[in-house]
């Protein structure tokens, strides 16, 4: 990846060094990327934020948890190599160890989805445990990894289906944050509001813990009017929980998952890749804070 990671460390390099050194040895930030609507970018964040926080050095694992499996094969993952996916992690027949791939990006690896996650919620509906089963998964690679003596992930995304049921539940139940990518549409703010009722219940019930990251607004087209006032509309709704970098509509984007690349190694140029290289240096920035306070 020549250019790459040297395009990442000239963004706020003493400050994002900081980071990774301060996270040896803890146990993964763990940030679920969801909004229920679908075609707002998840997928692509999910992949790009990884990509670039992998450049910088951190070690990152996506979890693939829409069973439509985007995410993997925008990493390069291929429907014949998913003998383990994460449905077999979900239903207990196998560790998340097991479902681990590497993929062209140094230090990011993936565990893929199939198609077997859409009858999930049935099959696990009458287990105590069914919110936890992704939490009890991610713990148990970490305590596999320490005692091996292996470097762990530092941050795991894990990719949300569109829509509300039990496996986002189980993502948001994992996550210490939630990233939640909205689309610069009329729409916006209502699938918003849905959204953050569902985090609201699962901090009462299930993850005390859990918190919004931020929010960040993609498919910005700025030829169009309506773009700039749901950008308005939402920072004034959300105020600073909305991430400062816009992620802009970009034909690059949408041809690098054709090719199994993230748009960060199919066009390091385009305006896409900047844009994700920045929301990573702000995602960065706010885990900073958050270990400071």
């Amino acid at each position: 990846m020549p250019g790459f990671r040297e395009k990442v460390y000239a963004m706020e390099k003493s400050d994002l060094a900081s980071i990774r050194l301060s996270r040896s040895g803890q146990k993964p930030r763990v940030l679920a990327l969801a909004n229920q609507k679908g075609g707002v970018g998840k997928t692509t964040t999910a992949i790009n934020l990884g990509t670039a926080l992998a450049a910088i050095g951190e070690r990152v694992l996506i979890i693939d948890l829409d069973p439509q499996g985007n995410a993997s094969t925008g990493l390069g993952i291929d429907q014949k190599s998913r003998t383990v996916s994460t449905y077999d992690i979900m239903t207990g027949e196998a560790k998340l160890a097991d479902a681990i791939h590497v993929t062209a990006v140094p230090r990011l690896s993936v565990s893929p989805s199939t198609l077997d996650l859409l009858g999930l919620e049935l099959e696990i509906a009458n287990d105590r445990d069914r919110a936890h089963k992704l939490k009890k998964a991610i713990a148990s690679l970490h305590v596999t990894q320490m005692l091996a003596g292996e470097e762990g992930f530092t941050y795991v995304l894990v990719d949300c289906p569109p829509s509300l049921n039990l496996l986002t539940i189980n993502a948001m139940a994992a996550a210490d944050a939630v990233v939640v990518p909205l689309q610069c549409e009329f729409f916006a703010l209502e699938g918003l509001s849905q959204l953050l009722k569902t985090v609201d219940q699962v901090r009462e019930s299930l993850n005390p813990g859990l918190s919004i990251h931020g929010i960040v607004l993609t498919m910005f087209d700025a030829r169009n009017n309506l773009c700039s006032q749901v950008v308005d509309d939402v920072r004034a709704f959300m105020g600073t929980k909305v991430y400062d970098t816009v992620i802009p509509r970009n034909v690059r984007v949408s041809e690098a998952p054709s090719h199994g690349k993230p748009v960060l190694l199919y066009d390091l140029k385009s305006t896409g890749a900047q844009a994700y290289l920045r929301l990573a240096s702000e995602v960065i920035q706010r885990e900073r804070a958050l270990q400071a306070a």
